[in-house]
């Protein structure tokens, strides 16, 4: 299957033809649209390495993230940074170039943090090794991090190495009746006690609050807080978006900012997660003006779901920072052939 990869790649760089790069394409929704001949990687899968006790696995990117997830689970392990499927047939790869983390995000990392290497076929038709396979191996500039998020851009990911986590011993969920202000002070208050929050999430009025750890630990930690307990089946779903809060037409906002930012003061519905530091709004609001109260809050927008997907789906850039992209762009794909305009028009 590699072999193949490489020559369909070398084939579109002498034809100067742009390709569209697929794993379960349950994510195809993300970005802008893509034009292009279909380059399928679905069938590129398989596990390459992995050692339980140097908490690192190697995996190529055709790979289920479901199969993955059960090899780990037998093992006591997980990805840290909880990453969404959006389907059964998620690939690795998919989770990678998307770079999207789920509710233990702010606790456990985000994906780029988990990726240690790659195997990267290039804009070339090179095959490049970037990073390694074990927990520190980076010196100067960590390419291979850039590939989470890059959403195909880059390059053909071939080979992911990533790092994984012992999974909690125990997980409890309290809950809260409060308003959004009260609840977004208790967060930010609890955020700074050593305290084993893996999740937070406030909506219609109620917080949610994941305690993960051991049994003694947890026990604590729950008599501080107070709070009713609940159960864990709301983390998945909200993981998932299967909540009724995602379950509508309406175009859908992921608002990045810092934790203890204010009201969007947008139209729409909103739903709070990572302590605040994740802000989803569901509505109508007007592109320009959702970018400009972000980037005045400190953070950035991204319309994830619905609206139009050929417009400007991520927040502008800075000149400088798109000079910047432009030259990553270059390097490793100087035809521009990979998902050209997936994530700006010009890249």
């Amino acid at each position: 299957m590699e072999r193949e990869l490489i020559e369909r790649v070398q084939q579109a760089v002498a034809e100067k033809r742009p390709l569209c790069i697929r794993g379960g394409a349950t994510k195809a929704f993300y970005g802008r649209h893509c034009v292009g001949e279909l380059l399928e990687l679905s069938g590129h899968r398989g596990i390459v390495a992995y050692e339980p006790s140097e908490l690192v696995i190697t995996v190529r990117a055709g790979t289920p993230l479901a199969e993955v997830d059960t090899v780990l689970a037998e093992h006591g392990q997980m990805f840290p940074f909880e990453p969404p499927r959006f389907g059964a047939e998620a690939t690795v790869g998919g989770m990678v170039a998307a770079g999207l983390s789920g509710p233990r995000r702010p606790w456990g990392g985000a994906v780029r943090d988990a990726v240690l290497g790659v195997r990267l076929l290039n804009g070339r038709g090179e095959v490049l090794r970037l990073g390694g396979q074990v927990m520190k191996n980076v010196a100067g500039y960590d390419l291979a991090r850039l590939m989470a998020g890059a959403l195909g851009t880059l390059g053909v990911l071939l080979e992911v190495s990533l790092k994984v986590l012992p999974r909690p011993v125990e997980e409890r969920t309290l809950a809260f009746e409060l308003d959004a202000a009260e609840a977004a002070r208790r967060v930010i208050d609890w955020g700074r006690q050593p305290l084993p929050l893996s999740a937070t999430l406030y909506a219609e009025g109620r917080l949610q609050v994941r305690l993960s750890g051991g049994g003694q630990c947890l026990a604590t930690a729950r008599a501080a807080l107070g709070g009713e307990e609940v159960g864990n089946a709301i983390w998945p779903s909200l993981r998932e978006q299967d909540l009724p809060f995602f379950q509508t037409g309406a175009p859908l906002w992921r608002i990045a900012l810092p934790p203890a930012a204010p009201d969007l003061h947008l139209p729409g519905e909103t739903l709070v997660e990572w302590g605040g530091a994740l802000r989803w709004l569901r509505g109508e609001a007007v592109a320009e003006r959702v970018h400009q109260r972000a980037a005045l809050l400190g953070g950035h927008a991204t319309l994830f779901k619905g609206g139009d997907a050929n417009a400007e789906v991520f927040q502008p850039m800075p000149p400088a920072m798109r000079a910047l992209q432009r030259r990553v762009k270059q390097a490793l794909d100087p035809l521009g052939i990979f998902n050209p305009g997936r994530i700006y028009a010009e890249l």
